[in-house]
């Protein structure tokens, strides 16, 4: 007589995301997946992006209702009531520490701690992809994003890691191709950071939430595929060729930070940026190169910086690009840099700082006297624009790739800071890019 086995359990999941990786591993991985089922999302790092739902005709059929994104707080809860098996950690740019606290706490609870790798969520392309990423948070990929497109045009179609912070089932799959787009789709200012300048280069630039639909529509449009990675996570599609950028003055970071160290164990060229800063740092990166990838190419490069007007003597508030020195963990960026240069008097923002930039302050302590451009929403901008009008300061100066004016209004001039790289010190890292891939 036959033995009937019944059907295994499926097994029970949760996704620690921060509304990028965490749907794209969602997905490629978990979507239609009959071993698991997904209880729901967590959400940290971004502000105001839990409470949310991931939308039912983005879920697939085995989630009819969708799926419920909580915050991260809750984690041990979550995990205890609803007898969770696994939780898969899906963000990107913490710290060792940070990435094993985080695995302890869902372990002590009771489940399984899950990292996917490239194998299990990266999508195959039919053109060639290049791939742009990086150790840490404003180690200087986006400036080189930027020169690729306006270097090699509409060769490239780029597809930007997402950021996808408002409605979910509008936001699957956006093209953009005019400055116009931008205010179709209600870009943050974080969004209109990353996507401006490609659309200035003539670029088609896409970004979402399905990344098997968005490259099939960017297909179309080129030759070529840019991955333009976010944070330090690495990249959604299987790249032909991938370049790291290493921040010299955050230089042991690559080798302490998650996904970082993928990135530079993955990358065939290697970008050492700010290495006349720090000498030292850019030594180290070379040297953990040699061990930790061997068969990377490594070239240096410096960000040139200039100013769209005359500060000296002025009383400024340095405005820096958000993630850079909120989880990217730097003091400063480009904005500080120029301001002291030309001997601003740079004041403290905190005094000012309005309902969620107060908040934001308290949980990154280590900002000194900058602002950052906390952009996530309507109700965000306002505080910014608030904390900045409140302020003694007579000019902002804006360390931000985009122009801030048109995103916020402010009583006071705006100087703006722009920087990119040296083309004396970057045309060989370019030229190995054009010979690689035959662009």
């Amino acid at each position: 007589m036959l033995k009937c086995h019944p059907a295994p359990m499926k097994r029970k999941a949760i996704i620690l995301g921060a509304a990028g990786r965490d749907f794209h591993n969602f997905n490629t991985f978990f979507r239609g997946n009959e071993q698991y089922e997904v209880v729901c999302f967590t959400a940290a790092q971004i502000p105001g992006i839990a409470e949310r739902t991931y939308p039912a005709s983005l879920a697939g059929a085995q989630y009819p209702a969708g799926i419920p994104i909580h915050p991260e707080e809750d984690l041990e809860k979550i995990i205890e009531e609803n007898k969770i098996d696994a939780a898969a950690f899906s963000y990107s740019d913490v710290s060792y520490a940070h990435l094993m606290h985080t695995a302890s706490r869902a372990m002590a609870a009771g489940a399984s701690f899950l990292l996917l790798g490239p194998n299990d969520t990266m999508i195959k392309s039919s053109k060639k992809v290049l791939a742009v990423c990086a150790t840490r948070t404003g180690a200087g990929k986006s400036p080189l994003s930027k020169l690729l497109t306006k270097t090699f045009g509409k060769k490239l179609a780029v597809i930007r890691h997402p950021m996808p912070y408002g409605d979910l089932e509008k936001q699957a799959v956006q093209k953009f191709e005019k400055l116009e787009d931008l205010d179709k789709h209600e870009c943050t200012i974080e969004e209109r950071e990353e996507y401006e300048g490609h659309i200035k280069n003539g670029a088609a630039l896409f970004a979402g939430v399905d990344y098997q639909k968005i490259l099939t529509g960017a297909e179309k449009e080129a030759d070529f595929i840019l991955w333009d990675g976010g944070n330090n996570d690495f990249p959604f599609y299987r790249p032909d060729l991938m370049i790291t950028v290493a921040d010299a003055l955050r230089a042991g970071h690559g080798m302490e930070y998650y996904p970082g160290e993928v990135n530079f164990r993955m990358a065939d060229i290697i970008l050492i940026s700010k290495h006349s800063q720090n000498p030292e740092g850019a030594k180290e990166i070379e040297e953990n190169a040699k061990q930790a990838n061997p068969k990377a190419k490594v070239f240096k490069a410096d960000l040139e910086l200039a100013i769209d007007a005359d500060i000296g003597g002025k009383k400024v508030i340095v405005v820096e690009d958000g993630p850079t020195v909120t989880h990217g963990g730097m003091d400063y960026g480009a904005g500080y840099l120029v301001a002291e240069r030309e001997g601003a008097e740079i004041i403290d923002p905190k005094p000012h700082a309005k309902g969620s930039i107060l908040q934001t302050y308290a949980k990154y302590p280590h900002m000194k006297n900058i602002l950052p451009a906390m952009g996530y929403g309507e109700k965000q901008m306002k505080e910014l624009e608030e904390t900045i009008n409140s302020s003694e300061a007579e000019m902002v100066v804006t360390g931000t790739p985009i122009d801030l004016s048109l995103s916020i209004s402010t009583e006071k001039p705006i100087a703006h800071v722009k920087y990119a790289y040296k083309e004396s010190e970057v045309a060989p890292l370019l030229e190995e890019v054009r010979s690689r891939l035959g662009i």
